[in-house]
């Protein structure tokens, strides 16, 4: 009796998972949804003066935790049912870097998700720079999810919520690529 039950405990928690799985699978592959991720932990704040976006080792860079919380990000979303992505980065090289990560192929950079931290008079035109470019992301055809990896400044100004390092959010944007809802996913 006690084995029939926890094989249907565990047999309700496998289908449960499943329909977790798929349901963010299923979303990313509509065009209406895209997945913001926060590039993985990168220790400080800002970048040092003088920094060079052609120069990574002048830029504010992920550590060895941030490596591996990228990694395990791209474990998860494949466990999630992402098998294949479009990956979009930021210049920035901590953006770069949890992209490649991730393991989802070549990276493409995006202009409309580098950082504004140093200029945030910036935040509202690169905001509706990034809604331009996911409304037409969304025309595409037979697009495969998408994944941005940005800064918390400029998911800030998308959806009025800091993350954490390597979170992510799940957003439903509208024809114009305004925000219409959206759900936070912590770190994995």
């Amino acid at each position: 009796m006690r084995f029939g039950l926890w094989f249907v405990a565990a047999l309700l928690a496998l289908v449960h998972a499943s329909a977790s799985a798929s349901t963010l699978a299923d979303k990313l592959l509509s065009a209406d949804y895209v997945l913001l991720m926060r590039h993985a932990l990168a220790p400080g704040v800002g970048d040092p003066a003088g920094y060079s976006l052609d120069r990574c080792e002048t830029q504010r860079n992920l550590d060895g935790q941030g490596k591996r919380q990228a990694v395990r990000a791209g474990q998860w979303l494949r466990q999630q049912g992402i098998h294949h992505a479009t990956v979009l980065s930021s210049v920035w090289c901590r953006c770069q870097q949890t992209a490649e990560l991730l393991a989802y192929g070549p990276v493409t950079i995006e202009p409309s998700l580098a950082s504004f931290f140093d200029t945030p008079e910036r935040a509202a035109t690169q905001n509706q720079a990034m809604q331009r470019m996911l409304a037409n992301m969304a025309l595409q055809a037979n697009r495969r999810p998408l994944i941005l990896v940005t800064h918390h400044v400029n998911i800030f100004e998308y959806v009025g919520e800091n993350i954490g390092s390597g979170d992510m959010v799940l957003v439903r944007f509208d024809a114009q690529g305004q925000l219409l809802d959206y759900s936070r996913i912590p770190s994995p």
